[in-house]
């Protein structure tokens, strides 16, 4: 069964910095599109980072650049967040998901068919 599961998340305070980790298993990324997500409560769905397998080609949203970055370990079959200077509006849950779409520098919400983790949490304290 191919799975996603992600780790590395807690509690931080602003300024701090997390990395999370997405280990597949039961598939490998291959030149799939990976992406990070989060969703926090009462606000809305955010592509967060993605990366392209075939070309390591990245994608951020606007309000991580420079803050976030995202990495692949291919012989760990899994994919990185390296969080800094975190931020409490950054608080959410995360998760990854495989395959995304990215449409400009846009990453959009994995389908329903795209394979996603259980999420980790998140929370950065002022």
């Amino acid at each position: 069964e191919a799975q996603l599961m992600e780790s590395g998340g807690g509690l931080v305070q602003a300024g701090g910095s997390l990395r999370l980790s997405c280990a597949a298993s039961g598939f490998t990324f291959d030149d799939y599109a990976i992406g990070w997500f989060r969703q926090a409560p009462g606000k809305e769905h955010e592509g967060v980072a993605s990366i392209s397998r075939g070309d390591g080609t990245t994608h951020y949203l606007d309000s991580v650049k420079g803050r976030f970055t995202i990495s692949s370990e291919d012989a760990k079959n899994t994919v990185y967040l390296q969080m800094t200077n975190l931020k409490p509006e950054d608080t959410a849950v995360y998760y990854c998901a495989a395959p995304i779409t990215v449409v400009g520098d846009i990453i959009w919400p994995p389908s329903d068919f795209a394979i996603r983790g259980q999420g980790t949490q998140v929370t950065v304290s002022s």
